[in-house]
């Protein structure tokens, strides 16, 4: 069994992974400007600056498209706190800087985009959105001491691994009730940055197998375990998010767990401790749909 390393041995041994990893994301990323895909000709002015407040009959998306792109919203919005637990261990004011800030600033622009749409198209009341904005980003995602104190390098990165493919399955569902093209295509450019970062923090878990494949394994069983589907902590959110309650379940959750199995070859991953032999058996089982 291979030796383990601590926090700081293992965020030292990923760093060599930096440099190739890196070129991978900026090979496959795809540059687009936000603006250029919202539709200002449908804009006008609030009651504010001498036009007209949102009123219900505004609203140009069926109940599910709004429900569930607010929620995606409110999700990218808390940006702030999914920053915060990556920069626990890869901060920016280390050699994990550019990588780290790379993904924040293309994670950023997905809440730039849907916002800018939906207030333009009043596609959805804009108070309400911004008021939900506020009480969601303060909440915060795991920003209490019980919620990251389990949370180690592998952890951090397993976490966002897990998020950003639930992200892909999530937006692909939510294409299928989008009735306005325009959002339909804000919708593939964030599916494939996303998709993009997923393969990016997938490449630091293969990493994390050949410098510490107990912490790897162990890392994204707990990942696996703690999924909360997208839009679960929204507060107050119980009827619209019944409204997309199938966009993820136990089948998405498995193919999540499948594709990081096949990624990390977790198969054929031998001599690991008895908990770790217990992890692994679970991410497999759970990848067959048996957990």
């Amino acid at each position: 069994m291979a030796a383990v390393l601590d926090n700081e041995e293992l965020v030292l041994a990923l760093e060599k992974s930096l440099p190739e990893i890196s070129d991978e994301h900026a090979q496959a990323a795809e540059s687009w400007f936000p603006h250029e895909w919202v539709p200002w000709d449908k804009g006008r002015n609030f009651r504010f600056l001498g036009g007209e407040d949102w009123k219900p009959e505004d609203a140009n998306l069926n109940e599910t498209a709004a429900a569930a792109t607010l929620a995606l919203l409110l999700t990218k919005g808390n940006l702030p706190s999914y920053h915060r637990v990556l920069a626990m261990y890869f901060p920016a004011f280390s050699d994990w800087r550019q990588l780290v800030g790379v993904w924040t600033a293309e994670d950023n622009r997905h809440s730039v985009v849907l916002r800018d749409y939906l207030v333009t198209t009043r596609a959805i009341d804009p108070v309400d959105a911004e008021n939900r904005r506020r009480i969601h980003v303060v909440a915060g995602w795991r920003q209490h001491t019980e919620d990251v104190e389990h949370i180690g390098p592998m952890d951090a990165l397993a976490l966002l691994a897990v998020h950003e493919n639930q992200s892909v399955i999530f937006i692909n569902r939510l294409k299928e009730y989008a009735d306005d093209p325009v959002l339909v295509s804000i919708l593939d450019k964030i599916a494939v940055d996303d998709a993009v970062q997923a393969s990016t923090f997938q490449a630091f878990l293969m990493a994390g197998m050949v410098a510490d494949q107990e912490a790897t394994v162990l890392a994204v069983d707990r990942a696996l375990e703690e999924i909360e589907h997208i839009g679960a902590d929204i507060a107050d959110y119980d009827a619209q998010r019944e409204l997309f309650s199938d966009f993820e379940d136990a089948s998405t959750d498995a193919s999540i767990a499948a594709k990081l199995a096949d990624e990390l070859k977790l198969e054929s991953v031998q001599e690991l401790s008895p908990e770790a032999e217990a992890a692994r058996q679970r991410i497999l089982a759970r990848a067959k749909g048996q957990a």
